[in-house]
């Protein structure tokens, strides 16, 4: 028998179906497939990232909080004394009906307070570096309902690691800009960086705040913010301290009236002579188009159908008909699909592992191989290149590598002499599946550095090489 109490699988929908809030420990999703990428729970929970959880971490999570899973993307609506959440937390109120739908690659949180449902989609577009949030406000009494809705979310400073210490210059440092519906974090954008975020909503905000002290309160918390309780925002500034992202609406709907709200939380780069688009003000064109690709419901609906279209095709390369469901849900969805998480996270992100560590692990990622490779055969191919162009002229090579830079690290240590043979079984894996030996002719540098290209088969061959020169003392 299964379990069901916290919740139940979803064939026919390939989702798994969370009906309390209250887990044993937060259940997450991985939203993303290439550059960006969120971690969601099932109480909406997590953060965001571009290529990197370290060097290029969006939005703020603190793994050792208390209670845990306190930080993420959260929506307050205020329906006249009472204060909710879609996912429950973190005001923490009963709701009449709770419910998380964990999909491929999307996640769909809904709540019920006082005939006032909200559903909230959370996914990131095929090809696109941002966020969606679409959330659905629906009436089911008789009696018109006058909301109050803050977004939140809070905003990291870029580097995982330097923005939980330094305080004396994170403080100094926290930089924003405001334009119409959109919030734009743009922290040592002046100085050293030439990308931003950005957090936006499709329908003109009664008000915002940027400043967390200011909408918190010095002496409130996140599931009671003093710009909640008092019911307007406050309009605040961020000047260093801890900049957020928080939009402020008041929605009127009839009884039966529903009505779609599309959050975007974005991330962009400029060229270096392209920064500004006048003094201190930045170079905003590309954070409109990408806006401008997602500002209905109706623009939204395509993304995500193209998203279900896309994992369609992935999960249709290989199935199996076993005769017992179980099984078959195991081999042809849950598997499948960890398997491409893994691909994209190598175990470097995870609400276990903080992004910060380790990046790409150089033995995980090649092991990782085998099971995503008849999926995705052309990304794992570039993987492989990937990995093999972090190993050293001598056959041995970094444990891990950072997945912005592709560089390789030993910030947890080196000289694992496991690590290059398992170059050759992630080759040999490929080439099993493909049938492409060309990729042994591929010219590939030692430790990133021009000029010291080799084939790939002669990097198979010194790993060979590496690993029966430098065996332990049980051989």
């Amino acid at each position: 028998m299964e379990n069901k109490k916290y919740g139940h699988f979803d064939d026919a929908n390939r989702e798994y179906v969370i009906t309390d809030p209250k887990t044993p420990w937060p259940w997450i999703n991985y939203l993303g497939n290439e550059d960006f990428f969120s971690l969601i729970s099932n109480t909406a929970g997590g953060y965001s990232f571009y290529k990197d959880a370290k060097f290029r971490r969006i939005t703020r999570y603190r793994y050792n909080n208390v209670p845990m899973d306190n930080d993420g993307r959260y929506f307050y609506i205020k329906d006249g004394d009472t204060t909710w959440n879609p996912g429950w937390k973190p005001c923490r109120t009963p709701l009449d009906t709770y419910e998380c739908r964990h999909g491929m690659n999307y996640t769909r949180i809904s709540g019920l307070k006082n005939e006032v449902e909200a559903s909230v989609l959370f996914f990131v577009p095929l090809h696109k570096s941002c966020e969606i949030q679409k959330m659905t406000l629906r009436n089911l009494g008789n009696d018109t309902k006058h909301l109050k809705v803050f977004s939140f979310q809070e905003w990291c400073l870029w580097n995982a690691a330097t923005d939980m210490e330094n305080f004396q210059r994170n403080f100094s440092t926290g930089e924003v800009e405001i334009e119409g519906s959109t919030i734009y974090h743009k922290t040592e954008y002046r100085e050293r960086r030439n990308h931003y975020a950005f957090y936006h909503v499709n329908q003109e905000i009664q008000g915002y705040d940027t400043d967390r002290e200011t909408f918190i309160g010095l002496y409130s918390e996140k599931s009671a913010p003093d710009a909640v309780v008092e019911g307007h925002a406050r309009n605040s500034f961020a000047h260093g301290w801890s900049p957020i992202a928080s939009h402020y609406l008041e929605i009127e709907l009839k009884p039966g009236e529903s009505r779609d709200l599309v959050f975007i939380l974005g991330y962009v780069e400029n060229p270096q002579e392209q920064k500004f688009e006048s003094k201190k003000v930045i170079n905003k064109e590309k954070a409109h188009a990408l806006i401008a690709e997602f500002d209905t419901t109706e623009k939204v609906d395509k993304a995500f159908n193209e998203l279900n279209e896309y994992w369609n095709n992935l999960l249709s390369v290989f199935t199996v008909k076993s005769g017992n469901d179980k099984l078959d849900r195991m081999v042809n969805i849950w598997n499948q699909y960890q398997c491409m998480v893994t691909f994209c996270m190598s175990r470097s992100a995870s609400f276990f592992e903080s992004g910060i560590g380790r990046g790409m692990g150089f033995r995980d990622s090649n092991q990782d191989l085998v099971g995503f490779v008849h999926q995705i055969p052309q990304r794992a191919r570039q993987r492989i290149i990937d990995i093999a162009s972090t190993q050293f002229d001598d056959g041995g090579c970094y444990h891990q590598y950072q997945p912005l830079s592709k560089r390789g690290n030993n910030d947890i240590g080196g000289g694992f002499n496991d690590d290059p043979c398992w170059l050759i079984f992630g080759t040999v894996a490929y080439i099993k599946e493909t049938g492409d030996f060309s990729i042994l002719d591929e010219m590939v540098p030692f430790d990133n550095k021009p000029g010291t290209e080799v084939k790939l088969f002669d990097h198979l061959k010194i790993s060979m090489d590496h690993v029966i020169n430098n065996l332990g003392p049980h051989g």
